[in-house]
């Protein structure tokens, strides 16, 4: 695997943490607020534009 398979992989973990509210143990909890809320609709929007021009590719 190269250095970028890892990236990929990373970014997609901290993407799917990010979604799921996934936390470490001891922290503030964040999954029900309105900033994770908009995080949320920011990621999905990105990931269309993303599907998008991959549709026009």
């Amino acid at each position: 695997m190269t250095w970028y398979t890892w990236l990929i992989a990373a970014a997609l973990l901290a993407a799917v943490a990010a979604v799921t509210g996934i936390k470490p143990k001891g922290t503030r909890p964040v999954e029900h607020t309105s900033l994770m809320g908009a995080a949320r609709i920011v990621l999905v929007f990105i990931i269309l534009i993303c599907l998008w021009l991959a549709f026009r590719a």
